[in-house]
């Protein structure tokens, strides 16, 4: 199993070292918080918590499983890719936006 966090420090403290040192089958891969596939996993499991978790009441952990398989079932009966509604120019505005923001703040 891969583990992918975007936290580094946070995985590399003696706790979850030792957990991972008991099992050998999970490998840590280390990304950059702002890697665009990784926004798109976080928006992913986003939608899943509006559409399952919010709004469902689960009984106990197999039905909150059930309730996430039958989710991911019929999303997939109709797929449809995400797709970025900015273009690259309006980003990087925002990023320039951003920094003239925070570096104006006297920090």
């Amino acid at each position: 199993m891969h583990l992918i966090p975007d936290n580094y420090g946070t995985h590399k403290t003696a706790l979850i070292r030792r957990w991972l040192l008991k099992r050998p089958r999970f490998h840590v891969h280390f990304t950059p918080t702002s890697a665009s596939w990784l926004n798109l996993v976080e928006r992913w499991f986003a939608l899943l918590t509006q559409r399952e978790l919010r709004r469902g009441v689960h009984p106990s952990v197999q039905a909150l499983k059930a309730a996430i398989r039958y989710d991911i079932t019929v999303t997939n009966q109709q797929p449809t890719p995400f797709r970025w509604t900015k273009t690259a120019d309006e980003i990087l505005a925002s990023v320039a936006r951003f920094c003239q923001r925070t570096s104006e703040t006297g920090h």
